[in-house]
């Protein structure tokens, strides 16, 4: 039995998109997680939140409109939102494959906020698109209000935020102790809540943090010895989608780099997750990050395939 600490950080694939998907992908999500406790890994999930941040954020902004006696819901409360019906889903999916299979060990999900940097150069260009879509003259009302929009069809606009990168876990103690008791703790749920510090306060941002930097930071804070990020592909690859392309097994950090410095991954798509496993495994020893596929996590985990930063 390893006793290792592994992060796991869960692609919206895991995920699903609505509601009724959720819940079936939840129980495949919860065999890979069943599989690492069977190792003997102390395991901390993370996961994503994109179709479920902005189904809530449409929803709740309806609502608004429909009811003007009510506010608009911040993305930071949407964030919170989706991290507790996301987690609901995940507890009840691992600790039922857990339990099946002879295992009890307590499932947590921990509501977590993530401090950013309010001087971030994100916030001058946004990027994470979010929210309904919107007519010209909502549009120019939101720009109004100071938010950016983005035109994403002839005469159609949506919302735009920005993507700061994480600087601290708040809620990171709480994390540590209760892996540390033995329980499968989720936590930094779609990047975490983002907050800036204001004296001894916390206030909400209007960001989406990326899921695989929370992640990375994560596993930093964590000491984790293996961060594992699960998205659609077994391996990463190089020319991807070309005659030539060529699928990455075990690469140095050095070969990270040369990589990325040949704009041989899509950003807001692979770079993340290569840039987050790299400075995962740069800032301690006898770390590794493996990209996998969730069919293959436990494979993956045990060095047998996947993409592996080490």
């Amino acid at each position: 039995m390893s006793e290792k600490t592994v992060v796991v950080a869960l692609g919206h694939r895991a995920l699903g998109t609505t509601l009724p998907e959720q819940k079936l992908a939840t129980r495949q999500a919860a065999r890979a997680i069943a599989d690492l406790a069977e190792e003997g890994a102390r395991v901390v999930i993370s996961h994503s939140n994109g179709p479920q941040v902005g189904m809530i954020h449409t929803a709740m902004n309806e609502f608004g409109k429909a009811h003007p006696g009510y506010t608009f819901a911040p993305m930071s409360v949407c964030s919170a939102m989706s991290q507790g019906y996301i987690g609901y889903d995940l507890q009840n999916a691992i600790r039922a494959e857990l339990i099946s299979r002879g295992i009890y060990k307590p499932v947590a999900t921990v509501l977590t906020q993530v401090v950013i940097d309010p001087y971030d150069d994100a916030f001058a260009e946004p990027e994470k698109i979010i929210g309904r879509v919107l007519s010209a003259e909502e549009a120019e009302a939101e720009e109004d209000k100071g938010n950016f929009v983005t035109e994403v069809a002839p005469g159609e606009y949506r919302r735009i935020v920005a993507s700061p990168k994480p600087q601290k876990i708040v809620e990171l103690e709480t994390v540590r102790t209760l892996t540390e008791a033995g329980q499968i703790v989720i936590a930094a749920g779609g990047g975490g809540i983002p907050v800036m510090e204001q004296g001894i306060d916390l206030h909400g941002a209007s960001a989406i943090i990326e899921k695989d930097f929370a992640s990375g930071l994560l596993a930093e804070e964590l000491n984790a010895d293996t961060l594992l990020i699960l998205t659609s592909v077994e391996k990463v690859s190089l020319d991807r989608g070309t005659d030539h392309e060529k699928y990455l097994g075990v690469i140095s950090a050095e070969d990270a780099r040369r990589y990325i410095s040949e704009n041989q991954f899509a950003k807001g798509s692979m770079l993340p997750k290569i840039e987050a496993g790299l400075s995962f495994i740069e800032k301690g020893t006898g770390r590794k990050t493996v990209i996998t596929d969730i069919a293959h996590a436990k494979d993956g985990y045990r060095e047998k395939t996947g993409t592996i930063i080490k």
